[in-house]
């Protein structure tokens, strides 16, 4: 019997062969189960939701389906504590058959240390084994459905079919007429994934609680000591966004039930959170400030977390606030969304370290390099206001490589240097090796060629479509979201 014959049960390892599955049929098996449980749900069954979970949790189709999920991503071959990777057909198929809650124990994860965004600070890490991620990836499966039909419509972090263009929308719909709300909380919960608390997570979360306790409870090793974890979920689990973004679900309905001064059309509230950011708007500093911060705090301190006290701040729209990049921001009445002058101004240090750091590369290896890195950022920020900031970056990334070329060349004249590394239109260019070994021309791209989109949005509420049937959904709109 091989694997493909038989997709609801777990083949023996000899006879199973990981080329030879059938991931059509594994997808479809997945989704299945996934649309049940989104029915289950809708229906008020937590039983039968619980139980569909276990029959996802135990499928073949299910477990295959984690160790592709893990052995096919970025950090496939980033080991944890155990030093081990799954990077050959036989170790996978031999992980598919290790899969078994009878007898799993979480190992403690490998911490390490990325730089955050300003450069001084250090955000910690923590990386599971392998066969702790494919676990995560496997429960995360029948996770997700419940985290999509549940969760806040106004939440765009960590969700499929979601992105910061989608909340960046959401805040242009918000301030875009003149009676819009004229106020807004900033808010920024301190260290979000590092002081959850566990106490809160098994209580709440529907999941297996004797697997969850140990992904909490397993504690991580750095620099060869041990250390025990009382409260947080880890950053660098699989899982792990998605317990976070369940635990603050139910914001919305908070600051909704969360008692004012006037009415609810006068308070004008609105709530647009991606992650641990989170924005709240209101008709007035006062009534954000009075009426509402304190259900927040009260929201945050019940899951054992805290707003930042750097970061969270009171604004008016006229004065304007960075949210996700972006600059969001009413001169004279009129809504304008543009990027955010430290988003500029950290894009540009990094090009400019690229270019500082290759003086003797050819050009045609450095756009390879500042390519990817340009068109990127053009992508994030073509869905705002951004046609003159564009412009402005192309002048500062002409205005490096000029310099660079100089350096390059300190005798030669600009005309000399204008022909060698730029066009008739000032489009830098150099050459490099296809895999032929013919050399090819390749141009720099430019910010401003990136074309305004304009502002558009995913349907709010997205959850599963029943194979073979209509999309399952509580507000009428065609979801974008699919599950595994």
């Amino acid at each position: 019997m091989t694997a493909v014959a038989t997709l609801a049960g777990a083949p023996p390892y000899e006879a199973m062969d990981w080329n030879s599955i059938d991931w059509k049929k594994v997808h479809r098996n997945v989704r299945r189960l996934q649309a049940r449980i989104v029915k289950a749900i809708e229906a008020g069954r937590w039983g039968k939701v619980k139980a569909l979970q276990w029959l996802l949790t135990h499928s073949f189709s299910g477990k295959a389906l984690a160790v592709r999920r893990v052995t096919d991503n970025r950090g496939k071959k980033t080991p944890g504590v155990d030093g081990e990777i799954w990077d050959t057909p036989k170790k996978k198929a031999h992980a598919i058959q290790s899969l078994r809650q009878r007898g799993y124990r979480a190992q403690p994860l490998r911490r390490t240390y990325i730089p955050k965004r300003d450069g001084r600070r250090k955000r910690p890490l923590g990386i599971p084994t392998m066969l702790d991620r494919a676990m995560q990836a496997l429960y995360k499966l029948a996770l997700d459905p419940i985290a999509e039909t549940t969760g806040d419509p106004n939440s765009y972090g960590f969700r499929r079919e979601r992105s910061p263009a989608d909340a960046i929308a959401q805040c242009f719909l918000c301030f875009r007429q003149k009676t819009s709300p004229i106020a807004v909380y900033e808010g920024d919960i301190r260290g979000c994934f590092d002081n959850i608390s566990h106490a809160w997570l098994l209580e709440n979360i529907p999941i297996e609680k004797r697997i969850l306790k140990q992904w909490l409870k397993t504690g991580y090793i750095d620099r060869d000591v041990f250390y025990h974890t009382e409260d947080g979920t880890p950053q660098g689990g699989i899982i792990s966004p998605v317990l976070a973004n369940m635990t603050l679900d139910g914001l919305e309905a908070a600051i909704a039930n969360q008692p004012h001064r006037g009415t609810k059309r006068q308070a004008k509230l609105h709530l647009i959170r991606f992650a641990d950011d989170y924005v709240i708007t209101g008709s007035s500093l006062a009534l954000l400030g009075e009426d509402i911060e304190p259900g927040v705090v009260a929201f945050l301190a019940e899951r054992g977390l805290e707003p930042s006290a750097e970061k969270t701040k009171l604004t008016d729209i006229e004065d304007g606030f960075d949210f996700l990049g972006q600059n969001v921001r009413k001169y004279n009445g009129k809504l304008l969304i543009k990027p955010s002058k430290q988003s500029v101004k950290a894009f540009l240090a990094k090009v400019r370290g690229i270019i500082k750091a290759n003086p003797c590369v050819s050009a045609g290896q450095l756009i390879v390099q500042l390519n990817p890195l340009i068109r990127g950022w053009d992508n994030y920020h073509r869905h705002v206001v951004s046609k003159k900031v564009f412009k402005h970056v192309d002048h500062a990334i002409f205005q490096a490589l000029w310099r660079w070329a100089k350096g390059r060349h300190r005798n030669k004249s600009a005309g000399w240097i204008r022909n060698k590394y730029f066009g008739p239109d000032w489009a830098f260019y150099g050459q490099v090796p296809d895999k032929d070994g013919n050399h090819r021309r390749v141009t720099l791209f430019r910010a401003a060629q990136c074309p305004s989109s304009g502002t558009s949005r995913s349907e709010q509420q997205p959850t599963p479509t029943i194979p073979g049937g209509n999309p399952i959904s509580r507000n009428g709109f065609r979801p974008r979201w699919r599950p595994a």
